[in-house]
């Protein structure tokens, strides 16, 4: 008999997303959910200590605290594996000119866009930044993200970029979330080095990656074993294939781990450069190539695809995710809640596009923002599932049938979060 703090039970349906293998779920694996009928989950020291049928666990579990699901689905804490909640200002007047028929490329060109928020975050002092970045993780914790990661990206210099990492570790210690930090210097060229990118490489690979690296050896992430990531946005108008080569090899070579923008608009082989540099994951994809694709599925990265961005700019085209899926490829998704092109804090918003619009089942969206989203940030050991020796992060639905979550949009079907085996929502 063992003693746990927390016994979560009378679950209806307890969706484990367990990987058999601990790899990230690839093809047709993605459609098992994991899922028991009249489950149990016992906690201790804020990790999972037993999962089961109740009758199973509560023979093996003492528990100071029970939580009465009252017959609803339990899932994973979702995790986001592509976020930009680190900025100033927004971005209102260009959601007009996009309404209006502007496109994305047009608007960057013009010096806004990505351009426009880099003023505002520049201007924003630390404290400020912290303030607007804790209130968006609210929204996220609310809507069930118990896991982000946030990326850099716009400072695009030296300064700024390395007050958005100090941003994103008070965020860490200020708010329940877990988050993930990503270096992003490489999303745009700055204006001071408009017609010269690549100077401003010379400048990320020279200083910035070097500060960025001390940085993190000096941060409690370092000290916690959480993964420090480097992407580039490979595109038009930002970084072309071999300023990315350049760029993610020196990160890599100071041991940063690697993801990649790539395919959003625009394919410049940037996802076959990034999977066969060992890329932890690549994002977008929305014009990745068959062969890449191949090259996907023969791969341990995962492939982010971001469904609320294309939604957001009014396009029915949207990343192949079933395609993906259906030629093995390991496939997460995420918000990239950010304040142009995605202002979306919520992955069950993401699922229900994801549904509709890629043809994706329940089972495999819920797989993407739980198990494969935590590969995705390189936690899937701990992270991202319901499973004997991971974090307790669970969400009680309102709802019998985690289908649901796909099936309802508009509102909220999380009525509570526990996190690390603390409810932390309500």
């Amino acid at each position: 008999m063992s003693s746990g703090e927390l016994l979560v039970h009378n679950i209806g349906q307890l969706v484990t997303c367990r990987s058999t293998d601990g790899r990230a779920k690839h093809g047709a694996d993605l459609l098992d959910a994991g899922v028991i009928e009249d489950g149990a989950v016992a906690i201790a020291d804020g990790v999972v200590s037993a999962v089961g049928r109740l009758d199973e666990i509560e023979s093996q579990v003492t528990s100071a605290q029970r939580i009465d699901a009252g017959g609803k689905a339990v899932t994973p804490g979702f995790v986001d594996p592509h976020t930009h909640i680190v900025y100033a200002g927004d971005r209102l007047g260009e959601f007009e000119l996009k309404i209006k028929g502007a496109e994305y490329l047009e608007i960057l060109a013009a010096g806004g866009g990505i351009i426009s928020t880099v003023r505002n975050t520049r201007a924003a002092s630390m404290d400020e930044l912290v303030e607007s970045g804790l209130g968006r993780l609210d929204k996220m914790l609310a809507c069930g993200t118990t896991t982000a990661e946030i990326k850099t990206g716009y400072g695009l210099d030296p300064e700024t970029e390395l007050k958005m990492l100090r941003v994103i570790e008070r965020l860490d210690l200020e708010h329940a979330i877990d988050v993930v930090p990503t270096f992003l210097a490489a999303h745009t060229v700055p204006p001071e080095y408009k017609g010269n990118t690549d100077g401003y490489v010379d400048l990320i690979c020279e200083e910035m990656l070097e500060a960025a690296w001390e940085w993190y050896n000096a941060s409690h992430f370092a000290k916690n074993g959480t993964p420090f990531f480097c992407d580039v946005f490979t595109e038009k108008n930002a970084f072309d294939r071999s300023q990315t080569e350049r760029i993610l090899g020196t990160a890599k070579g100071m041991g940063f781990r690697i993801k990649a923008h790539v395919d959003q608009f625009t394919n410049l082989g940037g996802s076959r450069l990034a999977i066969e540099g060992g890329a932890v994951s690549i994002d977008h994809l929305d014009a990745i190539s068959d062969d890449e694709i191949k090259l996907l599925a023969e791969s341990e990265t995962v492939g982010v695809v971001i469904p609320t961005e294309n939604f957001s700019g009014g396009r029915t085209q949207f990343a192949p995710a079933r395609k993906l899926i259906d030629n093995g490829c390991a496939v997460a998704i995420s918000t990239d809640y950010n304040p142009g092109s995605a202002p979306c804090p919520s992955q069950q918003m993401a699922i229900a596009i994801a549904t509709r619009y890629q043809k994706l089942l329940p089972s495999e969206t819920l797989n993407a923002v739980a198990i494969n989203a935590a590969h995705a940030v390189g936690l899937g050991r701990t992270h991202g599932s319901i499973e004997v020796g991971k974090r307790a992060d669970l969400l009680i639905l309102d709802c019998e049938d985690y289908r649901q979550i796909a099936y309802e949009f508009g509102g909220n079907l999380v009525a509570t979060v526990i996190k690390s085996g603390k409810i932390v929502r309500p």
